[in-house]
């Protein structure tokens, strides 16, 4: 195809097959190369992954890979804020349209694939784009949205009180209209505190009940083990927090005199019916505690596209995603980890589950690669 000829839109650009690679794969690069001299890096890195080598860099490539290379390393220094990280890719040779991809995890994310202002995004937990696909729970009709890979993560919502409150139920905060002092995720990871709502209408009562009994519902954006929310329990200003990324505070809330609420049966079974799963916070993961703790399951992270997406972005993404798995940083903690386990992302299983299909691109290329059987 000529590939300076004008006004040829994005899906005609797409169906002659002329999608560079290599800003996508800069893209899947983008989690991982800032760490460096940590990792392999060049044909090394191709053969040591078992991976083809690195292309020689054109011209036309080094820009796009050294702003990538920039936010690659501002997307992991602590004192940069801006983390909820666009990337809209634009053709240089006069092709019109542009591919948008984002890589936070904000809910209004599937709206926007859907009405193709994003073309890949991510999302935390799956049940929330499962619930998107069914169109149950915050969802008002189904929504066309199809899984390119999920990202591994097990994970359960912590309902945690303090002991002083003296509560020992969700139930008991609607019953006796308690007017606790609630601490739930701010901006960062807006999927939390919108689900933790629902499992709290399911009990009967929301946010906007706690605050109409007196208390309070703050918003904050550290994680649940951070001085501004558990110092803020031992200080004596919170009563609750209600949060995931449960592996990172479930072994300091007996120490700083709080309890886990258990979700009861008949509530894990009202909540399953709004796409829900079951989950438990183990006494054997998390010794500190006095006994498991029946809870909701949090796990997985998709990584989706609308149903209709070009079979060949959705290739190319993936084509990225094999070539540079080696590189991604997937996993909270030690920067030197194993390669992003692709051979299990497209499979359904407890970390990642899988109750919204497959892109037909995506499940074609994983089953070419060998990981679907």
């Amino acid at each position: 195809m000529e590939t300076e000829e004008k006004g040829l839109t994005k899906r005609e650009f797409l169906k002659a097959g002329g999608l560079g690679a290599t800003a996508l794969a800069g893209l899947a690069s983008f989690s991982g190369e800032a760490h460096g001299a940590e990792r392999t890096s060049g044909e090394n890195a191709g053969k040591a992954a078992g991976q083809p080598a690195e292309k020689p860099v054109g011209g036309g490539d080094i820009r796009p890979l050294l702003m990538f290379q920039v936010a690659s390393h501002l997307a992991t220094d602590r004192q940069w804020p801006y983390l909820a990280i666009y990337l809209e890719f634009r053709s240089n040779l006069d092709q019109a349209g542009s591919f948008r991809f984002y890589c936070n995890a904000h809910p209004n994310t599937i709206r926007e694939v859907v009405e193709r202002k994003l073309d890949i995004s991510m999302v935390n937990p799956e049940v929330l784009l499962k619930m998107a696909y069914r169109g149950i729970g915050p969802f008002d009709r189904p929504h066309p949205v199809a899984i390119i890979a999920v990202l591994p993560h097990y994970d359960q919502l912590g309902f945690a009180v303090t002991q002083r409150s003296g509560i020992t139920s969700l139930d008991q905060i609607r019953e006796q209209r308690l007017p606790i002092r609630l601490s739930v995720r701010g901006s960062q990871d807006l999927g939390t505190g919108l689900l933790i709502n629902e499992v709290l209408k399911a009990h009967g009562f929301s946010y906007a009940d706690i605050r109409s009994w007196g208390g309070s519902v703050s918003y904050d954006q550290s994680l649940p083990d951070s001085p501004t929310r558990i110092g803020r329990v031992k200080n004596g200003e919170l009563d609750a927090i209600f949060e995931e990324a449960i592996v990172m505070w479930a072994d300091v809330v007996t120490a700083a005199g709080m309890r886990f609420l258990p979700v009861e049966e008949k509530y894990r079974t009202k909540l399953e019916a709004l796409g829900f799963k079951r989950g438990v916070i183990e006494k054997s993961l998390y010794p500190t505690l006095p006994a498991d703790v029946p809870t909701i399951d949090y796990s997985g992270q998709p990584i989706f596209c609308h149903v209709d997406a070009p079979d060949l972005l959705v290739t190319k993404f993936c084509e990225a995603l094999e070539a540079r798995k080696a590189r991604i940083l997937w996993q909270i903690g030690d920067p030197h980890q194993a390669p992003l386990p692709l051979e299990r992302m497209c499979l359904d299983a407890q970390d990642t589950p899988l109750d919204v299909p497959l892109h037909r691109a995506a499940e074609r290329f994983w089953r070419q690669k060998g990981y679907l059987k």
